[in-house]
């Protein structure tokens, strides 16, 4: 219990020093996360069960080479394809979001370090401490949540392509 006391007060320490835009990248990075997480077990383990039951679904079709049965194939797959992409543009679109916020999180802190500057009238370095933190802090955890996502985001494209070929020779037209 300790340890988790000691564990919250340093997380809260470190958004303190980072700014209110630090708060608003460590949300994003967890929802992006969160996200990736949901994509992962799907991959892993739902995407099975649908494959499972679509080649079931197409076997058992006793006719498989007309016009109609190619239109079913298709559109299984292409519900199967549907499925894997969910999710992977929002994350996407977090991942992209993420070194924009650290960029605000910039601005914001050279805002205040030239407040200080402009109320004390100099160029006093402890007076800037708080705002120069504030202006790299964010700056770095965007770009770290940025690069964590952009790995995990080019995984599932390219795992999404794959389990997708990979469905189309599953569902074979007989002729």
């Amino acid at each position: 219990m300790v340890i988790f006391i000691e564990l919250m007060n340093s997380i809260r320490e470190f958004l303190d020093t980072g700014g209110q835009v630090l708060t608003v990248i460590a949300g994003v990075i967890c929802l992006m996360w969160l996200l990736i997480f949901e994509r992962l077990y799907f991959f892993f383990v739902g995407y099975q069960k649908m494959k499972k039951h679509m080649m079931q679904t197409w076997q058992s079709r006793a006719e498989r080479s007309s016009w109609n049965a190619e239109q079913i194939r298709i559109a299984n797959v292409s519900k199967v394809t549907e499925s894997l992409n969910h999710n992977v543009a929002l994350i996407q679109s977090l991942v992209v979001l993420c070194p924009l916020l650290g960029l605000l999180g910039t601005v914001t802190g050279m805002i205040e370090v030239f407040d200080v500057m402009a109320i004390s009238g100099s160029g006093n370095a402890r007076s800037m401490a708080s705002g120069v933190s504030k202006a790299t802090i964010p700056t770095m955890a965007g770009m770290v949540g940025s690069l964590s996502g952009v790995f995990i985001v080019t995984w599932l494209q390219r795992k999404t392509k794959r389990r997708t070929e990979q469905m189309e020779d599953a569902l074979p037209l007989a002729h």
